[in-house]
């Protein structure tokens, strides 16, 4: 009796283990310390290596309680597909050089099949971003990692996790295809450096929806090679807005192709929807491109396109950029914005910008006089009623 009673007690545990959806490997069971102090880089490897190799379904399970990890490199080819589930905090060290030797902290490569939810991912940016600010920023390391990246994955996902403090970019998604982003929160200071909340490069079939990103760079940047994006029902602020680039930094580079921004609202950003090229030669373009239903709240630039993009005004290159933009659309855009110019069509003298599309515009200046239009190098058409009004 006592003997069967051991067997069935095995047998319940082994099925609350297997789960519905597989195999759960909890990374306490590897070493883990939830302390915040201990470091449990390597039993977060060594849960992975398990949950990679599993026969089955896999989850790989942060439990609650906050967990110090260095840079990590999560890896496949995994036999099935595999779901990181994180009820607590990942926290890097605070000693930000412990890990500004890798481009990244935290990236999963060469996957077929991940779901990484819930969750926070925090890391505590702050002493490398004072660095930067400095008049001694020379010392500082030139970069630092993306605290989220994912390279090479097919079928990804990632949903309900938050992301504060990054060093630099939060979440990075490069080299991936059919990836869905939802219910996302990032956070870092306006005046925090290069922190933008999600870049994607070199990617196919992208959704990004129903999140809330506020940093000091862009709360979304799409670079080269990315093709069938979409963005929806985003609260950006404060940032720089969602913005395409910068593109031609290269002579031969990707294009960027069908990206559609709706139903998102801006709120104190430097930008609303951007489209910024270096004026370099680049045989790179821009191509359909649809943003529909944006509110903006007092917003600097609420439509930009810059072909003349050099931020910090700095040995700007003279040349005109080699970037072909055309087919982009603006429908029912409204707000304010928080300086007279409320719409930049800034094109390339050698390419300038063609069927550039307005529809339902009506963008007002938060001050007494009336918000403008300015445009160089640019074709297009409009429809319906245009405040300001177009400049083309």
């Amino acid at each position: 009796m006592k003997s069967s009673s051991y067997l069935f007690l095995i047998i319940f545990l082994f099925s609350n283990v297997q789960g519905e959806s597989g195999s759960i490997f909890e990374v306490t069971e590897y070493g883990a310390n939830g302390d915040g102090i201990t470091d449990s880089t390597k039993a977060f490897l060594d849960t992975w290596k398990e949950a990679c190799a599993s026969s089955t379904p896999a989850t790989m399970k942060i439990p609650g309680g906050v967990y110090l990890i260095m840079n990590v490199l999560f890896s496949g080819i995994c036999n099935n597909p595999v779901t990181v589930e994180i009820v607590g905090t990942i926290v890097a060290p605070v000693d930000y050089s412990r890990i500004v030797n890798l481009s990244y902290w935290i990236k999963f490569k060469n996957i077929d099949g991940l779901w990484i939810k819930g969750g926070t991912l925090d890391a505590k940016g702050e002493a490398y971003w004072n660095c930067k600010s400095k008049s001694l920023s020379a010392t500082c390391p030139s970069s630092g990692p993306t605290s989220l990246t994912l390279q090479s994955v097919t079928n990804g996902k990632i949903s309900g996790l938050t992301s504060t403090n990054s060093l630099q970019i939060h979440i990075s998604i490069h080299k991936s295809t059919n990836t869905s982003l939802s219910n996302i929160m990032i956070s870092a200071p306006d005046e925090s450096p290069n922190t933008d909340g999600i870049h994607v490069q070199a990617s196919n079939i992208t959704s990004i929806s129903s999140s809330i990103i506020g940093t000091g760079d862009d709360c979304i940047s799409i670079g080269p090679g990315t093709f069938t994006t979409s963005i929806n029902n985003i609260s950006c602020g404060p940032g720089h807005g969602i913005s395409i680039g910068s593109l031609a930094r290269n002579v031969t580079e990707a294009g960027v192709e069908d990206l559609k921004v709706s139903d998102s609202n801006f709120t104190g950003t430097t930008n609303g929807v951007r489209i910024k090229t270096w004026a370099n030669p680049s045989n790179g373009y821009v191509y359909n491109i649809t943003y529909s239903n944006l509110i903006m709240n007092n917003v600097r630039n609420p439509i930009i396109i810059d072909q003349k993009y050099c931020p910090h005004k700095i040995n700007c290159p003279t040349q005109s950029s080699g970037i072909k933009i055309n087919n982009v659309k603006y429908q029912n855009i409204k707000g304010t914005s928080a300086t007279k110019v409320a719409m930049t069509f800034n094109g390339s003298l050698s390419n300038p910008c063609t069927n550039i599309v307005l529809e339902d515009i009506s963008l007002s200046y938060i001050g007494t006089s009336a918000a403008k239009s300015y445009c160089e190098n640019v074709e297009g058409t409009t429809f319906g009623t245009i405040s300001p009004k177009s400049c083309y």
